[in-house]
C-alpha cells in the first residue's frame, strides 16, 4: 500500500492524471496549451526543446490579474495623489489631479496619455527605491478595488496561475514582461506569482546613485523615463534582460503584438496565446475600443496567424479564485 501510494500519490486516479489545469474548461485552449506542452518535453520528439531554451513570458495587467476601470499603477498613483494633496491645495481646481481627487475616472482617461505623464513621475520619483518599495507595499495591502471590493492582489487570474504552475512543473522558466514599472511588479509578483524580482521586464526610470550622510549608498528615483516596455518596446527588453527568445508568450493586448510576433519568429515549436475578455458578469468584457488593454490589431494578427485566443466566458470555468 505505501509503495502504491508513493508511485501514483494519494488520489485514487494518481497524481499523473490529476488535471493540471482545472479552472480551464474542455476546449481549443487548454488543448493547444497541453500539447505544445506535450510536444516541447517528450524527448526524442521532433519538437523537443532542452529546459534551458524552455523560456515563457507573459505580460501582466489583463494577462495575469485584471486592469479595469484603468491600470492598478494608475489606481496605486491616484491615491498617492490623494495622499500628497494636502501640500497641494492648487490641484482641486486643475487637470489631471482635479480628475483624480473627484476619482472621476472617465475624465481622467479621456485625458489620456499626457495625465497619466503628469501623475505617474509626480508620484513615482524623487525618494529612494526602498521609500517607493514601501508605499507600494501599504498600498497592496490596505487598497481594495472599486467594483468588488476586495485587495488588488484578489483580481489575479486563477486559470493563469495555474498556467503558470504547470509550465513550471514541465521544466518552463516564467518571466513577467509588462509595460507597467518594473519596481511596482516587484514588490508582490514573487508571491502572487512565484516569480521572482529578477524575472520581472518592465518600464522603468531613472535611478542614480547617491552616498548619503554616514556613508549609507541609496537609489534615488528621477523622473526621466529610462525604458519603456510596451508594444516594440516588449522584444527589445526580452533580448536586453533575458537574453533567449520565448517559446511561449501570453498577452491580452495590442501591447503584446510585437512580443508574440518576436516569439514566432524563432524556430521550432512556439506557442502564442491572447485572453480575450468577454465576460461582462465575471470580469469584463472589452477589446477593440477600449483604452486600457485595447484588443484590435493583435486580435486580427492572432486569426490571421492561427495563434490561441482564449474567450474568458466560455474557456475559463472560474476568472478569481474567489468565486464559488
Amino acid at each position: 500500500v505505501v509503495w502504491l501510494v508513493l508511485v501514483f500519490g494519494s488520489s485514487p486516479l494518481g497524481r499523473a492524471e490529476r488535471d493540471p489545469l482545472p479552472s480551464w474548461n474542455e476546449g481549443p485552449s487548454k488543448t493547444s496549451i497541453m500539447d505544445f506542452v506535450a510536444r516541447v518535453t517528450q524527448e526524442g520528439g521532433p519538437d523537443y526543446v532542452a529546459p534551458i531554451d524552455r523560456i515563457a513570458t507573459f505580460d501582466h495587467d489583463g494577462t495575469l490579474w485584471a486592469e479595469q476601470p484603468m491600470y492598478f499603477q494608475i489606481m496605486f498613483a491616484m491615491d498617492r495623489v490623494k495622499a500628497m494633496a494636502p501640500k497641494h491645495p492648487d490641484w482641486k481646481n486643475n487637470q489631471p489631479f482635479k480628475a483624480v481627487l473627484d476619482r472621476d475616472i472617465k475624465a481622467l482617461a479621456a485625458l489620456g496619455e499626457t495625465g497619466f505623464l503628469k501623475i505617474i513621475p509626480l508620484t513615482h520619483t524623487g525618494m529612494t527605491t526602498f521609500e517607493f518599495s514601501k508605499f507600494v507595499v501599504d498600498w497592496i495591502a490596505t487598497a481594495r478595488h472599486p467594483r468588488f471590493d476586495r485587495p488588488y492582489t484578489e483580481l489575479v487570474y486563477q486559470p493563469m496561475l495555474e498556467l503558470l504552475a504547470y509550465l513550471r512543473a514541465n521544466g518552463f522558466k516564467t518571466f513577467i514582461v509588462s509595460g507597467g514599472g518594473v519596481e511596482f511588479m516587484r514588490v508582490f509578483t514573487e508571491r502572487l506569482y512565484g516569480i521572482p524580482p529578477e524575472q520581472i521586464v518592465g518600464s522603468s526610470g531613472v535611478v542614480r546613485y547617491q552616498l548619503r550622510s554616514g556613508a549609507k549608498p541609496v537609489l534615488i528615483k528621477d523622473g526621466k523615463i529610462e525604458f519603456v516596455d510596451d508594444g516594440p518596446g516588449k522584444p527589445v527588453g526580452i533580448n536586453r534582460f533575458i537574453g533567449r527568445r520565448p517559446i511561449f508568450a501570453f498577452g491580452n493586448s495590442d501591447g503584446d503584438q510585437q512580443m508574440l510576433e518576436w516569439t514566432a519568429a524563432g524556430t521550432g515549436a512556439r506557442f502564442m496565446g491572447l485572453v480575450h475578455h468577454t465576460d461582462a458578469e465575471r470580469e469584463w468584457a472589452y477589446d477593440r475600443k477600449s483604452f486600457f488593454g485595447r484588443l484590435d490589431k493583435a486580435w486580427d494578427e492572432a486569426v490571421k496567424r492561427g495563434w490561441t485566443v482564449t474567450n474568458m466566458k466560455t474557456e475559463w470555468k472560474k476568472v478569481f479564485a474567489f468565486e464559488p
